[in-house]
């Protein structure tokens, strides 16, 4: 089974240009049996998906999320079918807190771009550096094709998989038509939902990744420019998970499935 595990929507990400129905016609024409949806910090794209009447039979939409860490970047998120948490969509949890939450309510994870962009991806993050060992065995799987990243990064990625026999998962990260179905994992089994994909990966199933790779991101425009984009996100993500502070709280305190994890503010946390 071929998906690209990493596709952004318009309806769900504010920095993406294509539909879902965009997506999901593009990738059908290419071949691919599949997509996972990754928005940024946002279920919007699957609840929308969700509740189209006419669904399609022969080609399988999961709902997944790119969450924002406060301290170790991006990371993509699998939970249960029809299980779409509201925690999820406030972005600024510490990743181990992240970590015990979707392992707690029968999620998988696993971080985008590892080895990439500086506050982004995990690996290049402080938290990241100081608990690389602990950190890369609490997770399910690996990005380790994703054709926006180079090849410096993306081959690094497919070591640490390697190393540590995590499956691998690859997408296009894509925001823009051109760049859809450019990085895809393949499965040796068909999936129909989260719940199939969340058990294939936890019976230790291979997942492998490759793709192509997409010449016109952001980073290759700016040049050595980007660098104020990279360090302004830093101070763009602190700004948001703050503001989204009391709302992470709130639902800590009033979600009956959270309230047996004790809400922790501090950045680093036991291992």
């Amino acid at each position: 089974m071929k998906l690209d595990m990493h596709c952004h929507t318009k309806e769900g990400s504010p920095d993406a240009k294509v539909t879902l129905l965009d997506n999901i016609a593009i990738l059908k024409e290419k071949g691919f049996n599949g997509m996972l949806i990754s928005d940024h910090n946002s279920y919007k794209a699957c609840r929308y998906y969700k509740n189209l009447e006419n669904k399609l039979d022969d080609f399988t939409v999961l709902c997944g999320i790119e969450y924002d860490t406060l301290n170790s970047g991006h990371i993509l998120v699998i939970m249960p079918t029809d299980v779409l948490p509201k925690i999820l969509e406030l972005r600024g949890l510490p990743v181990t807190l992240l970590i015990d939450i979707v392992h707690r309510n029968g999620g998988i994870l696993g971080p985008a771009h590892p080895c990439g962009e500086k506050f982004l991806s995990i690996f290049n993050t402080r938290m990241g550096k100081l608990f690389k060992e602990k950190l890369i065995q609490k997770f399910d799987f690996i990005e380790t094709y994703n054709a926006c990243e180079d090849d410096y990064s993306n081959s690094a990625s497919k070591e640490l998989a390697s190393k540590y026999n995590i499956p691998e998962f690859g997408g296009s990260d894509s925001h823009k038509e051109d760049c859809v179905g450019l990085g895809y994992t393949i499965l040796e089994k068909n999936v129909a939902n989260e719940t199939e994909l969340i058990q294939y990966i936890k019976e230790g199933n291979p997942a492998v990744s490759d793709g192509t790779h997409y010449f016109y991101t952001t980073k290759q425009k700016l040049g050595k420019a980007n660098d104020i984009l990279v360090y302004s996100f830093w101070f763009y993500n602190r700004f948001l998970a703050l503001v989204r502070g009391y709302a992470r709280a709130f639902e800590f305190k009033h979600n009956p499935k959270l309230q047996a994890i004790k809400y922790r503010k501090s950045k680093y946390i036991d291992l």
